[in-house]
């Protein structure tokens, strides 16, 4: 893990309870579906993902953009995600994501899409570059 004073100064947090996903600061607030209620409408555990994928592939992208073109507005990430069952019910993670940014040769594109992938910490090709921790909270804590 890096040094920690090499982290960035912002944290996120966000909490799912009750049917409902939000950031504290407010930023993104929507209804989750459910496995409990299958008739409720709201965003995918497949939905969210992508969308978190193509939020953080693209601050890379464009990040990146920056060293190649002065047409990083331009940057657009798309991406996919899919989830599956392993024999023991434990869920694993398909995603695919597509770069695009207009006016750049094949070459420059593909600069700009090995650079992202490299920026961030779910790299295509290094599984081994983010922790998760999963701990109980306390009693009472909501």
């Amino acid at each position: 893990m890096p040094d920690p004073s090499s982290w960035l100064a912002e944290t996120a947090t966000a909490t799912a309870a009750g049917g409902h996903v939000r950031t504290d600061e407010g930023g993104l607030s929507s209804a989750l579906a459910s496995p409990l209620a299958p008739h409720c409408t709201g965003l995918t555990p497949e939905q969210l993902l992508a969308a978190a994928f193509a939020s953080c592939l693209h601050h890379a992208a464009v990040e990146a953009a920056g060293e190649i073109t002065d047409e990083a507005h331009t940057v657009q990430v798309t991406a996919e995600a899919k989830l599956g069952r392993d024999v023991d019910g434990r869920y694993r993670a398909d995603v695919h994501a597509e770069i695009s940014s207009a006016g750049l040769t094949r070459d420059q594109l593909a600069d700009l899409v090995a650079f992202a992938d490299r920026l961030w910490p779910f790299s295509s090709d290094d599984p081994s570059r983010h922790r998760l921790t999963v701990t109980p909270a306390e009693n009472g804590r909501h």
